[in-house]
This record gives structure tokens, sequence and C-alpha cells, in this order.
């Protein structure tokens, strides 16, 4: 039978690095009587920066901070006891930017439900921690609904900062905060690199991982369409007969998350194929059911291929 007295526990989540503007944004959003409606809240704090809460300016005396100064603090039962202690009935939670969300879910009671998630980046130092911790920052990146650039100057290329979060997430919204507190969310339009439309859809080298994912998310617009791509063949003993699997190797974030984007395909003479061998490969998509996925997903039907070279960036990318 199932438990009709649980109740979720409102989760709102602000991830972000050091001086990155999450705890001015807190405090300004517990300030606001709008937010602040009675409901007893509990402020979890993960990391220490420069500046301070002011609790005696919340629009609610019922706030209560609690403080996880490691990670080793971060257990279910640490958050449980949280919860009882100041009887909450929704958390803020400040994350601390060196630490990966999933440390976070893991502790998490069942009973909390992230409603909402924010990022908040530094715009001067937002490029280098990409280029050193991309980890770090793509974990960031991969859930959030709104990423917020502060100390965003005229001076900068938001299609530099654009591309690095489409690189992670296709659905947050982008918002640049000029040091003045103007803020212009991100207009740009992010048309696919191929033409969906086309008899023949041709997927550059380039474009190999975004096209995997895009056809992963909506599988509808490429059924029945033909396209022509280039990656590598691999043969299987566990395949069913007349097919092979045709992909790339797709780097998400970093070298540590490198995965086969693999696609089954079907051919009458697939156990012609050169195993590890490069192909540009023409052939028609249809999500079914296949024995090799062990589940309903793209299977193609094969047309026609040529041997040939590896791209020059043999791992496909989102950026």
């Amino acid at each position: 039978m199932a438990d009709t007295t649980r109740r979720d526990m409102p989760v709102y989540l602000f991830t972000g690095f050091l001086e990155a503007g999450k705890t001015r944004f807190i405090q300004e959003t517990l300030e606001d009587k709008r937010f602040c409606n009675g409901e007893r809240t509990l402020l979890l704090l993960c990391e220490e920066g420069e500046e301070e809460y002011a609790p005696d300016q919340f629009a609610d005396k019922s706030v209560k901070i609690r403080t996880i100064r490691d990670q080793s603090e971060l257990t279910q039962e640490n958050l449980a006891r949280f919860a009882k202690e100041t009887r909450c009935e929704r958390v803020v939670i400040e994350y601390n930017g060196m630490w990966l969300l999933d440390a976070l879910y893991t502790a998490m009671p069942d009973t909390w439900m992230v409603y909402q998630e924010f990022m908040f980046a530094d715009a001067t130092t937002f490029l280098t921690y990409n280029a050193n911790m991309r980890n770090l920052v793509y974990d960031k990146l991969k859930s959030c609904e709104l990423v917020v650039f502060n100390r965003f100057t005229p001076a900068m290329d938001k299609m530099e900062f654009h591309k690095i979060v489409r690189g992670a997430s296709r659905r947050a919204d982008i918002a640049y905060e000029a040091p003045d507190g103007n803020v212009v969310y991100d207009d740009i339009e992010d048309p696919l690199p191929f033409d969906v439309d086309a008899p023949v859809i041709e997927i550059g080298d380039d474009d190999y991982a975004l096209w995997y994912r895009d056809m992963s998310e909506e599988p509808k617009k490429y059924e029945g369409k033909t396209v022509r791509f280039k990656a590598k063949a691999l043969q299987r003993k566990r395949l069913p007969p007349k097919t092979f699997v045709i992909g790339r190797h797709v780097m998400t974030c970093c070298v540590e998350d490198i995965q086969f984007a693999a696609l089954v395909c079907n051919w009458d003479k697939a156990d012609t194929v050169k195993d590890e061998g490069w192909m540009i490969l023409t052939a028609k998509v249809n999500f079914k059911f296949s024995m090799a996925y062990g589940r309903k997903g793209p299977v193609l039907t094969y047309i026609s291929h040529e041997e040939c070279e590896p791209p020059e960036q043999a791992v496909a990318t989102f950026y």
C-alpha cells in the first residue's frame, strides 16, 4: 500500500564557486517577503566565503542556519538531524563548488526533492575554472535551471560562455549580470549544425556528439530519416546475426567520462565489416526494439559505406 503520509521537502539549491555571488543572492531572497512567507526554512551552508549572512535582515525570523564544513559531514543522518532540529518545511542550500553534486544527492533524505537549482559564476574567472576544472563546472551546469554570470562586462564574448553552458545543458536559461546590476538574458539561438529535413542528413565530424544527443532526446525527429556520418565500426560476438555496431567515443566534460556512443546497424553483409575500422556510413534510422540494446532504440539500416581515415579529433565533444 502506498504511503499517503509522505510529504516532499522542497530544496532550493544554489551552486557555484567561491565569490560567485551565491551568498548575496540568497541573502536578498531571504529578505524578500514574497519568498519568506512564514514557512520554516533551513539554510544549509556548505562553504564559507568572504561575504557573511545577515540573519537579522531576513524577512522571516524562522530561518535557521546549519553549516557543513567538511564533505565527510555531508551525510543523510546529519541532514535528517538538521531537519528535525529546525522543524523546517523547506531547505535552501549554498553548495560547495568543489564538491560533486552526487555527494549531495546521496546524502539527501528520501523526502528531500530539489525544486529549483541555480548556478552562479564570476564571469572574470569562469573560463579559467572551465579550462582547469571542467568536470566540476560541468557537474554544476548539467542539471541547473538558470546560470547567472555576474561581473559580466561588454568586452566579454557571450558566445564563449554560451557554448560552454550548451555543451552541458540545452535547457538552462543564461543571464549576464553587469557590475552595475543590470541583467541581460541570453537570446542566442542554437540551430543544429545540420539539416534534419535534407534528403540525407550530413553529420559533420565535429557534430557527432550533438547529433547523438539530439537523436536520443528527440527520436521522432529522426524516424525514417537517412543519415550520413563518419564513425568507427565494431564486430562483437554477442551481437544478433547480420548486425554490427558503429559509433564514436564522446567526451561530455572530461577525459574520465569518455564513453563509446554506439548505434546498432543491420546489414546482410555485416560480417564483412572491418572491426575497429573507420567508415563513412549512409543508413536509414528507425526506432524499434533491438536485442543488441535489450530495449527500443535507434536502429540503422545499412545503405552504403566507404572506408576512411579517422577524423582529426577522434573523440567527439559538445564544445
